[in-house]
């Protein structure tokens, strides 16, 4: 579930985004106790907000990182959990508007002793806008995001053509964009879309096909792995930046 307030007038030298089509819906829900843990206790200490302001990220992480991951609407948490295990060398910064994610990310955290990732509770374009400099982030990551499949809400769809270019800002010149979803016609749009930015080179280069097979760092989600046994697809795209 992606957690950003769409704007069509968002733009690299943009700083306060009026307020647009979401590309989300938020949903009550009962928090499990773990997930109220995560929000009460583990907050303070790995949550961040839009009234810190521009974030210096050596700071925030106490280390010069090699590399730092930006992954928008990460529901759950599973994915990124397991990357920040996996990679402790590696700092991770995850962005989610959800409460029940959140709590439940910062709770499983918390229970193996991460230290290298950071949350943000909030709208994805904000936090981009005025939280992260241009040319901070070595990857971007959005992973399944909601497809609006009806015709009538692809509007809401996140993946549009400013976000995107907005997104490049923030990368660092060689900086990767990776998407990935179980839609195929949003597949199809996400290409549509980054045919029509400039700034970026697809990782799959030349070959027939524009999206990659799905990299081993990514993780395999329980949803996914029951989607591959019911026979359907996912599709990757990787996207540098080059400009």
């Amino acid at each position: 579930m992606n957690d950003v307030d769409q704007d069509s007038s968002a733009s690299p030298t943009a700083t306060r985004p009026q307020r647009g089509i979401k590309s989300y819906v938020l949903r009550a829900g009962r928090m499990t106790s773990a997930q109220t843990r995560g929000l009460e206790d583990i907050w303070p200490r790995w949550g961040l907000s839009l009234a810190d302001g521009r974030q210096d990220l050596e700071a925030v992480f106490g280390r010069r990182s090699r590399r730092r991951v930006v992954e928008i609407g990460f529901g759950m948490g599973g994915s990124l959990i397991e990357q920040a295990e996996s990679h402790p060398e590696i700092d991770f910064l995850g962005i989610e508007v959800h409460a029940p994610g959140v709590g439940k990310l910062l709770d499983e955290a918390d229970k193996r002793g991460l230290t290298n990732l950071r949350v943000y509770r909030e709208d994805a374009v904000r936090v981009l806008n005025e939280c992260l400099g241009p040319g901070t982030i070595d990857t971007l990551q959005l992973f399944f995001p909601d497809p609006w499949p009806k015709k009538k809400h692809h509007k809401r769809r996140i993946v549009q053509p400013a976000f995107i270019d907005l997104i490049r800002t923030r990368l660092k010149l060689g900086g990767t964009l990776h998407m990935a979803t179980d839609w195929e016609q949003y597949a199809e749009h996400m290409v549509e879309v980054m045919q029509r930015v400039s700034g970026y080179r697809n990782v799959a280069g030349e070959a027939a096909s524009p999206f990659v097979v799905r990299p081993e760092f990514r993780p395999l989600t329980k949803f996914e792995a029951r989607g591959e046994r019911l026979g359907h697809g996912v599709w990757d795209l990787m996207y540098e930046r080059d400009e």
